[in-house]
C-alpha cells in the first residue's frame, strides 16, 4: 500500500486523513504516495499562516535567517541519496542527474545562506542636486510579505529551492504549490527546513490543481507576490488576475547553440548530448535547435548521432541510465506527435524517436522548417533539430528568431563574434563555449520576450522578493 503523506500549514503537518493525489511513477505507472488535495478552505488556512509567518521572518535577524539556510543545505547534503531516489522515482529523472539535482539544491540554500548575511541598500548621493545638498540619504531593502510560489516538476528540488530559499533569505514567509505530480521533494524538504529551526508559518505546504490552488494564491490580495515556473500561457493568465501583486515567470524556450566554423565541434558535441537530453529534454533551457556552420554541418552530425546512440535508455534508478522515461503518457504522445508532424513534413529523423515503454529515445531530426513545432515551439522533450547555415549573420538572425529568450549558447574562438551575439541576440544569458542548458544557481537567470518576467538566481531573487525603502536625513 502506498505511503500517505502529509503537508505543512501553520507549522502543523496534516491532511492525512483527507482524500488524496496518487503520486505515480513515470518509468512503470506504479504509485509511489499519496499526497492530500487542499480545499479552498485548506488554501485559505495556509494564506493566514503564512501572514503570521512573515510577521516572525520580517522580525528575525538576518543571522538567523543564514543559519536555517545553511542548516538546511547541510540536511539536503546529509539525506543527498534519499533525496535522489524521491526525485528519480516521482519525476523519472535518471539517478546520475536526480543526485546532481540534489547537490545542486544543497548549494543553492548555501549561496542563500551567504545573502542573507550580506544583503544591504546603498548611498544615495543627496549634494548631487542643489536642492538636496545637506542631506544625507540611502535605502535599505525590506521583505515583501507573503506570497505564492506555484513550481514546476521537472526539478522538483531545486526549482522549489529556487523560491524558497530567497524568500526565507530575505525574510519573507510563502505559500508553496508543488507540481501534482511530483509534489514529495517538497515534502521532503520541507521536513528538512523544520527541522532546521524554521520559524511555523514561513514555509506552508498545499498540493492541488492550478484551478483550486493556483488560482487562489494568484488572486488573493493578502499575497503580496507570485512566483511562477512553467508554460508561456498559465503564465499570461497570473498576469492578467494577479491585480497589482509583485510577479516573476520563468516560461521556458526554445534554446538556440550556434556551431561556427572556428568552434570546437568535439566539445560542442558532447555538451549537446547532455543539453539536449537531460531528463528527457524536460528542462527550459534544453537545447532544441542547434545551428551549424555548413563548413562543419556534415562532421558534427555525424559525431552527434554517434554520441546520442550510445545513452542507455530506461529505468531511472539504473546507476547507468542516462535517459529516463517523460512525465507521463500524455506528454510522450504529444512528443510522438511532433515528431510525425515533422517528418511528414519532410524533416529527417537521423537517430531515435522510439517508444520504449515510458520512454522517448533521443531524436535528432534535419531538413526542419522553422514552421515546424519542434522548431518554433517548446518541444520539452528528448527532440533536438541541427541546421545549416551560411554566415554568422544569418545564424544569429535564425537563433533570435524565436518569441522565446532564456538563453542561447554560441562556440567560436573569434571574440569579435562572441560579442556580436552578446549585442544581437535578445535573450537573458549568452553562454559562449557552451550550450544555453548551462546554469549555477547563483547567477542571474530569466528570460525575455515571452520567456519571462524578473531574474532568479539568490542575489537577484532577493530583490525581486523585496522592497526599496529610501530613507532622507535633513542635517
Amino acid at each position: 500500500m502506498a505511503k500517505r503523506y502529509k503537508v505543512l500549514v501553520g507549522g502543523e503537518w496534516t491532511g492525512d486523513d483527507r482524500p488524496g493525489i496518487e503520486v505515480v511513477n513515470p518509468y512503470d505507472g506504479s504509485v509511489i504516495g499519496v499526497v492530500p488535495e487542499a480545499t479552498n478552505e485548506d488554501v485559505d488556512r495556509a494564506i493566514h499562516a503564512a501572514q503570521a509567518g512573515f510577521a516572525e521572518m520580517a522580525a528575525l535577524p538576518a543571522h538567523r535567517r543564514s543559519d536555517i539556510l545553511e542548516r538546511t543545505s547541510e540536511l539536503i547534503t546529509r539525506d543527498r541519496e534519499e533525496i535522489a531516489e524521491i526525485i528519480a522515482r516521482e519525476a523519472g529523472k535518471s539517478w546520475k542527474f536526480a543526485l546532481a539535482e540534489a547537490d545542486r539544491s544543497a548549494e543553492t540554500f548555501r549561496f542563500a545562506s551567504l545573502e542573507a548575511r550580506n544583503a544591504h541598500g546603498e548611498l544615495v548621493p543627496m549634494d548631487a542636486s542643489p536642492v538636496s545638498a545637506g542631506r544625507f540619504g540611502f535605502h535599505i531593502r525590506t521583505p515583501t510579505g507573503a506570497f505564492g510560489a506555484p513550481a514546476p516538476l521537472n526539478f522538483p528540488l531545486n526549482l522549489v529551492a529556487h523560491k524558497v530559499a530567497p524568500a526565507i533569505a530575505a525574510g519573507n514567509a510563502l505559500v508553496l504549490k508543488p507540481a501534482t505530480k511530483t509534489p514529495l521533494s517538497s515534502i521532503k524538504l520541507a521536513e528538512l527546513m523544520v527541522e532546521a529551526g524554521l520559524p511555523a508559518g514561513a514555509l506552508n505546504l498545499v498540493i492541488g490543481s492550478g484551478r483550486t490552488v493556483g488560482n487562489r494564491l494568484v488572486e488573493d490580495d493578502r499575497l503580496a507576490m507570485v512566483t511562477f515556473t512553467g508554460s508561456p500561457p498559465v503564465g499570461v493568465q497570473i498576469k492578467e488576475r494577479s491585480g497589482l501583486k509583485r510577479v516573476t515567470l520563468e516560461l521556458g524556450s526554445n534554446s538556440p547553440t550556434i556551431i561556427e566554423d572556428d568552434g570546437d565541434v568535439d566539445a560542442a558535441v558532447a555538451r549537446c548530448v547532455v543539453g539536449s537530453f537531460a531528463n528527457s529534454g524536460q528542462v527550459c533551457i534544453s537545447v532544441q535547435r542547434i545551428f551549424v556552420h555548413q563548413r562543419r554541418y556534415r562532421e558534427f552530425v555525424d559525431k552527434f548521432v554517434a554520441a546520442t546512440q550510445k545513452l542507455k535508455v530506461g529505468d531511472p534508478m539504473d546507476r547507468d541510465c542516462d535517459i529516463g522515461p517523460m512525465i507521463s503518457r500524455d506528454e510522450l504522445q504529444r512528443a510522438v506527435e511532433w515528431l510525425e508532424e515533422a517528418t511528414s513534413l519532410g524533416a529527417r529523423l537521423e537517430t531515435g524517436g522510439t517508444v520504449v515503454g515510458n520512454c522517448l529515445t533521443p531524436a535528432i531530426l534535419s531538413g526542419v522548417t522553422p514552421d515546424m513545432k519542434v522548431v518554433c515551439s517548446e518541444v520539452f522533450a528528448p527532440i533536438v533539430s541541427v541546421i545549416p547555415y551560411e554566415t554568422f549573420d544569418q545564424a544569429l538572425d535564425m537563433a533570435d528568431d524565436s518569441i522565446y529568450g532564456l538563453q542561447a549558447g554560441v562556440y567560436t574562438r573569434d571574440i569579435n563574434k562572441a560579442f556580436q551575439a552578446i549585442r544581437r541576440l535578445d535573450v537573458g544569458g549568452v553562454i559562449i563555449n557552451d550550450v544555453p542548458t548551462f546554469r549555477v544557481d547563483h547567477m542571474p537567470y530569466g528570460g525575455n520576450k515571452q520567456s519571462g518576467l524578473g531574474r532568479e538566481g539568490i542575489r537577484y531573487a532577493m530583490e525581486e522578493m523585496t522592497n526599496i525603502k529610501f530613507v532622507c536625513l535633513n542635517l
